[in-house]
């Protein structure tokens, strides 16, 4: 007897339930209550119950979790709260422990007689970070991390991981909005098994086929395929271990980073039982050295352990800095190692002109991967590790990431070989090769000049946080500099629309746009046009604190290294550094032929004059999305007014600027009696006191 159609709903949402029960069961709880045979029948009976009526087809049905849609390409997302990496503490001894306790301890101003801060430790997954959007308990966008700001959207994708459920589990009210961060890894064993059919396919004849060279690179590359169905067939799981943008959670979220963990684990989310509540330095060093113990026996890949403040009121207290949290650390672990063959050493120039000497090794596997060039870093340190050309080396990949050569096997060389020398000039452009005084690189001053670092000065020219030109990514750097269109930084505002238009894949359209965005470039400040031409030392903060110092470009070049150290954080090495900078002719040239551009910014007197800029000492917040400005640009015009822009809403803030969704800081805003803008209460405040 046929279903009526509320009858058919009643049975879907039964064996959704049933089947979201038992997939939680088998995936998260490794405890399964029904045979792989009856899951099969209950999920073909939900199949042929939504073949029939397909108004019953919701998008957290276990059905959805394979989507046979090939996509053009990955829609942009933007975080609303910022997915921020986190520190790594370099130290991997136990000492690294104490040190990170140390500092927070500092942070907060405990002195040796108060408690002990309690924290909780966590495994360091070698995965992919994602953000996972859940709402009123339904997964709704899941997102890669991308730049920390926006990343890509790979819903579709993640729907393939039977272990996110596409409905939340509860037995109260769920959050209006949830935004969880987790990690996409892959287990090793089901890597090897990858890897096999990969072998069996390549064995069959398929041309297409290939093995992977470690789980982390085949769970990102899983997570980035356009086709669903490819990253189907891949094994990937996640874990949960954090929150990012929250609404209507009744109470508020767990007080505690461990409570938050459980409070997770109770939605029906994966998370991973290594983890424990520890108390001060020796409780983290405890845990680090007690996961170590274990390390090759744990069913996937780690590069180390976390260490969180646990007390979220603390973590708020202590903040962030340079975009990193004061409250949370990476301990990694000593690298893997191997033993391999020095064939010869080259010197690579990078972007801001530091030559590195490479070693040209013979091929060994190394943590996962076949390793041929490693860096040694600089000269002091091949001196150091007495490595000369046709010894046997010892190779490790440093932070289980960039291969490097730790030292040579003690053994007699057949025939004297001489000491590597450092060139007297760049290989590249053949400007003359520097040492700073007291330091231990030396660097090409061709600076804008050299052709080694045309490509990544462009795009580093072009980033957001500096000139942020739209359209002018990796692609069309390559294909100007290699096409010869594009020689130094002021040659972009010489580009015709013809020239753009005879670039490989570049229509009409975008070749329209990259000149907008280049027009629009121009318009900028003069903290952005610093720190867009890659000065050595010379980071986001220190370009503010230069231009909120000097107040004009003219004042910045005349001013001698005695001047220069008077900026807020600026020491003799930055100070030398950047005057060095300064005078060289071509780079003098090229900040010349940018003004000539048309590349403008508003000017002032600098911090030395008598008034203090109108919103000095004055914090904001900024929250939820803005009908016409960006966060970066109304960042910009609080800073340009003297005022600063923090992360976390607290008892220091004046302002909240706040847009559309604006969660949890506006509530938190509401709570403590700060004072809240929209847009044009922003502006409005902007313009008062420009006109007072």
């Amino acid at each position: 007897m046929a279903m009526t159609p509320a009858e058919a709903a009643e049975r879907a949402a039964q064996l959704r339930a049933l089947l979201q029960h038992h997939a939680h069961r088998y995936y998260v709880l490794d405890d399964p209550q029904v045979s792989d045979a009856e899951y099969d029948c209950l999920f073909q009976a939900l199949q042929a119950l939504e073949d029939e009526y397909p108004a019953l087809q919701t998008p957290d049905s276990p059905t959805q979790r394979i989507i046979g849609q090939v996509l053009d390409g990955f829609a942009p997302v933007r975080h609303t709260v910022p997915m921020l990496s986190i520190r790594t503490e370099t130290d991997t001894d136990p000492s690294g422990a104490w040190a990170f306790d140390a500092r927070v301890r500092r942070e907060l101003s405990l002195a040796p007689s108060d408690p002990p801060v309690i924290y909780t430790a966590e495994l360091k997954f070698d995965g992919l970070a994602i953000n996972l959007r859940y709402e009123n308990g339904v997964l709704v966008q899941a997102a890669t991390r991308g730049d920390g700001e926006t990343g890509e959207n790979v819903t579709q994708n993640m729907r393939t991981i039977k272990e996110i459920p596409g409905q939340l589990r509860t037995r109260g009210a769920l959050p209006a909005v949830l935004e969880v961060r987790g990690e996409v890894y892959m287990r090793r064993d089901d890597f090897d098994a990858l890897n096999e059919r990969q072998r069996q396919r390549m064995a069959d004849g398929d041309r297409t086929g290939k093995t992977f060279v470690n789980p982390r690179n085949a769970a990102a590359g899983a997570v980035r395929q356009l086709d669903p169905r490819i990253a189907a067939l891949r094994p990937l799981r996640f874990f949960a271990y954090g929150l990012g943008d929250f609404d209507g959670w009744a109470g508020g979220p767990p007080p505690s980073q461990s409570a938050l963990l459980e409070a997770l684990g109770a939605f029906g989310l994966p998370v991973n039982a290594d983890h424990a509540v520890v108390s001060g330095g020796s409780g983290l060093a405890d845990f680090h050295a007690a996961v170590q113990a274990r390390r090759g026996q744990l069913p996937f890949d780690i590069d180390g352990v976390v260490y969180k403040v646990d007390d979220r009121a603390l973590q708020q207290r202590l903040g962030f800095v340079s975009r990193e949290p004061r409250w949370a650390v990476a301990h990694k672990y000593p690298a893997q190692e191997q033993i391999t063959g020095l064939r010869a050493i080259e010197v690579q120039v990078g972007r801001t002109g530091k030559l590195t000497p490479v070693a040209k090794l013979e091929p060994v596997f190394v943590g996962g991967t076949t390793v041929s060039n490693a860096t040694l870093h600089n000269l002091f340190e091949l001196r150091r590790k007495r490595v000369r050309i046709g010894d046997r080396v010892v190779v490790r990949r440093a932070g289980d990431v960039i291969p490097e050569v730790v030292g040579r096997v003690e053994a007699l060389r057949p025939a004297y070989v001489p000491n590597f020398r450092m060139p007297r000039s760049c290989p590249v452009c053949g400007s003359q090769v520097l040492r700073e005084p007291g330091g231990i690189d030396h660097r090409c001053t061709g600076g804008l000049y050299c052709g080694a670092q045309r490509k990544q000065a462009l795009l580093h020219f072009a980033g957001r946080r500096a000139m942020n030109i739209d359209g002018l990514g990796e692609k069309i750097v390559d294909q100007l500099v290699d096409g010869g269109l594009v020689a130094t930084l002021p040659a972009l505002y010489q580009l015709s629309l013809e020239q753009l238009r005879a670039l490989g894949r570049m229509g009409d359209k975008s070749a329209r746009n990259l000149l907008t965005g280049l027009q629009t470039s121009k318009q900028t400040t003069l903290a952005r046009f610093l720190f867009a031409l890659g000065m050595r030392h010379v980071g986001e903060s220190t370009a503010k604190d230069l231009a909120a110092h000097f107040g004009s470009l003219d004042r910045l070049l005349a001013a001698s290294e005695e001047q220069l150290l008077a900026v807020r954080d600026v020491g003799p090495v930055v100070a030398h550094t950047l005057r060095l900078f300064l005078d060289q002719p071509h780079n003098r040239d090229v900040i010349d032929q940018l003004r000539a551009a048309g590349i403008t910014w508003a000017e002032h007197d600098g911090v030395a004059q008598a008034e203090p800029l109108p919103l000095a000492g004055q914090t904001f917040v900024l929250t939820g999305t803005l009908p016409t400005l960006t966060r970066d640009e109304a960042r910009a015009l609080i800073e340009a007014a003297g005022g600063k822009v923090a992360g976390a809403v607290s008892k220091k803030t004046n302002w909240l600027v706040a847009g559309d969704d604006a969660g949890s800081k506006r509530e938190k805003a509401d709570a403590l009696g700060v004072a809240v803008l929209d847009e044009a209460g922003l502006q409005q405040l902007l313009s008062d006191i420009a006109s007072a």
